[in-house]
């Protein structure tokens, strides 16, 4: 499973996630982060690197 940055501009993906939050309230914030990431999963489609994806971000620091 990739854990380093794998994508072009990490910076520019964190700025527009932060922008995405811009004038939520904690609800709908929380609902906008599980739409993402349920159209991500989508995108990776792989059952075993989804598990893989939860496991690790379950692992605490």
């Amino acid at each position: 499973m990739k854990q380093n940055a794998h994508f072009q501009d990490a910076d520019a993906f964190y700025e527009q996630l932060l922008d995405a939050h811009e004038g939520l309230n904690r609800e709908q914030a929380e609902l906008f982060n599980a739409r993402l990431i349920l159209l991500l999963a989508n995108q990776v489609g792989d059952a075993r690197v989804l598990k893989e994806c939860i496991d690790a971000a379950r692992q605490l620091p």
